[in-house]
């Protein structure tokens, strides 16, 4: 195979989730750094578990992510059909070519002869496989089975003699597996459904397919498919099987439940993009040094299959977390209001036309605000102090707070400089309480923690140079004399 040709194959039975979307990472870098094409395909063929809901969320995550695909399901291209159910034809010419060569045969055994098989191996502490009772039936056998009415099911014919089955991994290196423990696997299922190991070879070999990069879930698989890739005389790609990820108790992370972890509930949350695609490049990846800020460009650049890890990876939500804010301070900050004012709205802290008749101030407030969360979600509970009224925890506490001489000659100076300025910035704030500490007669405490109070309504919050910049000098003023009220 000349051309580089990757695939991403999900099936559209729930919300996609982490574990996919980084398996779809890996190949879309592959892809762009070796200039090779992406295919989306979707393997639909558990028709009770599969929707059309779940194919377009798959489809939009990758797109919220920036990875496009360069053909299949939405996008077209020479190889289509893209969904599995749409190619039952094609798996059932293939699969009656193995018939005839004899790598495959109908086995007509019922449930409860398969049932039994199982316990007699189980009884005599062998494997539970298929015996091959099928494998040789004369073709009055065949006719009397048929007869009765019975279904069957297609197995592919392993050979009798052991083998090494090798697979060439350009994670793992060389995995080599003994023949003896594969059965006699079904390709085609009673309903005349393709099996996962036939469908996926018939598709990756038709679609020259270059190169197959998906979990280590997988790599039990891989002998199988190996096996109908020789019998039907395809050309073998490129298999690497990349490492599970972990959650924080080194355990699997869930598909599914309550503790699973989807790509949309990062989008709903108010993640970005590109600190998730960071996160996710490096789970399992290392650019080979201490940087793990990386931009796409950077990732596509120094990316590798050789260097991607053997050993599970853990999903660190503490770093993501960390990640994210890092890329949210460093955003451009209409880009961040933007994304912010949904979660405002939501919040109840304001409406869509207060959001248009405020947007510079908004801008100034969203700019405070990120500065202490992780994800765009935490942003109302950052911003609320801008957009409600002011409430003390405790007013009778607040009132002997407010109550000494000492704290009304502070408030009265520090108004008299707020209006002395013609433009408040957080560096003239600054300057502001550098020159209340110098000309009075007070401690930094009587200075700060009183005015904190009378303006946030808490003892603790974000930077008040910044706060006092954003409410302006009337606003301040105004909280400053309330304050005092409250104390008389």
């Amino acid at each position: 195979m000349d051309n580089i040709r990757l695939r991403f194959p999900p099936s559209p039975t729930g919300k996609i989730h982490i574990g996919n979307m980084r398996t779809a990472l890996f190949n879309w870098l592959v892809a762009e750094q070796k200039g090779g094409e992406l295919v989306l395909r979707i393997e639909d063929t558990d028709q009770a578990r599969s929707s059309k809901e779940f194919e377009e969320i798959i489809i939009r995550e990758m797109e919220w992510l920036g990875l496009e695909a360069d053909e299949g399901v939405g996008i077209g291209g020479e190889y289509g059909p893209y969904r599995q159910t749409e190619r039952l034809d094609i798996y059932q010419k293939h699969g009656d070519e193995l018939l005839e060569s004899g790598h495959a045969y109908k086995c007509y055994c019922t449930q409860a002869e398969l049932e039994e098989m199982r316990n007699k191996a189980v009884e005599n502490d062998k494997m539970p496989r298929y015996d091959g009772s099928c494998r040789n039936l004369s073709q009055a056998e065949k006719e009397a089975y048929e007869a009765e009415g019975r279904d069957y099911v297609l197995r592919f014919k392993m050979p009798k003699e052991e083998r090494l089955i090798v697979v060439d991994d350009i994670i793992r290196g060389k995995v080599e597996f003994n023949s003896s423990v594969l059965d006699d696997f079904i390709i085609f299922k009673s309903d005349g459904m393709a099996t996962y190991n036939f469908a996926v070879v018939i598709d990756d070999a038709l679609m020259k397919i270059s190169h197959v990069i998906r979990g280590e879930d997988h790599l039990s698989n891989t002998p199988k498919q190996i096996m109908i890739y020789k019998a039907l005389n395809f050309e073998l790609p490129k298999f690497a099987h990349l490492p599970l990820i972990l959650d924080e108790n080194k355990a699997k992370l869930k598909k599914r439940g309550k503790d699973s972890v989807y790509v949309g509930e990062f989008r709903e949350q108010g993640y970005l993009p590109e600190a998730l695609f960071n996160f996710m490049a490096l789970l399992g990846w290392s650019s080979g040094d201490e940087e793990e800020i990386l931009s796409k460009e950077e990732i596509i650049k120094r990316f590798a299959l050789e260097d991607v890890n053997k050993s599970g990876a853990v999903f660190d939500r503490e770093k993501l977390n960390w990640m994210n804010g890092k890329y949210i301070r460093s955003a451009e900050l209409d880009r961040i209001l933007d994304l912010s004012i949904p979660f405002l709205i939501e919040s109840g802290l304001i409406d869509s036309d207060y959001a248009k008749e405020n947007r510079d101030w908004l801008a100034e407030v969203i700019d405070e605000a990120r500065t202490g969360v992780n994800y765009l979600a935490q942003i109302p509970a950052e911003a609320e102090l801008f957009l409600t009224e002011l409430e003390f925890e405790d007013p009778q506490s607040a009132a002997e707070e407010f109550s000494g001489e000492d704290v009304k000659l502070v408030f009265a100076a520090l108004k008299e400089k707020l209006y002395a300025k013609k433009e408040l910035t957080p560096e003239r704030v600054a300057e502001i309480f550098k020159e209340l500490k110098d000309e009075l007669d007070v401690g930094a405490r009587t200075i700060y923690h009183p005015t904190r109070l009378a303006i946030t309504g808490k003892g603790s919050g974000p930077e008040m140079t910044s706060v006092i910049s954003i409410f302006g000098a009337d606003e301040v003023a105004l909280r400053l004399d309330n304050a005092l009220e409250l104390a008389e």
